[in-house]
């Protein structure tokens, strides 16, 4: 448990706008639970999404541990399968990156929504402050597809007071110098990209997460 005064001093370092910093207080947990976007498939140690993010919050300043709890092929309902051992008591932030599997494998949106919903409501219920990261549905799915599924994440977050991010892959999906030669997954630079794109939002969430 976090003492009375550390919780005094990071909603004084808030109150001014500053991140708390590691000579402030004891370091935030934020576990990054999802597929191969955010594991770091083929990528050299450090060059992936946590290892790259934790890196960038650390430099401005952020006491903060980002745990990578991302799996290589995992659905939305293998994140769920995993969510209590993936995602410990101790944590006070998760970024939910999961449904780009599904989408690939043509998995009902219906499913993905319900896993989702299940996996977020739940962190919520736990004072966990979620972000949520967006996917898109490939349009040769057929509009029909692309109308059911890409709604899920904004829809998810807003019913359950989390962040949303809406597309992970923003400024770097079908840029060719910016994936693997799968065309698929980001190349550690790519990975730069993204995290550049999204620190914004995950100092949000850990503003959310400092106050809670």
């Amino acid at each position: 448990m976090r003492t009375n005064l550390y919780q005094f001093v990071i909603l004084f370092l808030l109150a001014l706008g500053l991140p708390p910093t590691v000579a402030a207080a004891e370091a935030l947990k934020l576990v990054v639970l999802g597929d191969s976007l955010s594991a770091g498939y083929q990528l050299a140690p450090g060059e992936g999404f946590p290892s790259q993010l934790q890196k960038a919050l650390s430099e401005k300043g952020y006491a903060i541990e980002v745990v990578n709890a991302g799996v290589s092929g995992d659905t939305s309902s293998g994140g769920l399968g995993r969510l209590d051992w993936s995602v410990g008591p101790d944590v006070d932030a998760v970024i939910v990156e999961l449904g780009a599997n599904d989408m690939l494998r043509g998995i009902a949106p219906e499913l993905t929504r319900e896993n989702l919903t299940e996996i977020v409501s739940r962190l919520r219920e736990r004072g966990v402050a979620v972000l949520v990261a967006g996917m898109l549905a490939q349009r040769n799915l057929g509009d029909e597809y692309a109308e059911a599924f890409d709604p899920i994440y904004a829809d998810v977050a807003a019913a359950h007071d989390a962040l949303l991010y809406p597309f992970f892959l923003e400024g770097v999906a079908l840029n060719p110098e910016l994936n693997l030669p799968d065309g698929m997954h980001p190349t550690g630079e790519g990975v730069s990209v993204i995290v550049q794109n999204m620190l914004p939002k995950v100092e949000e969430l850990l503003k959310r997460a400092g106050s809670s």
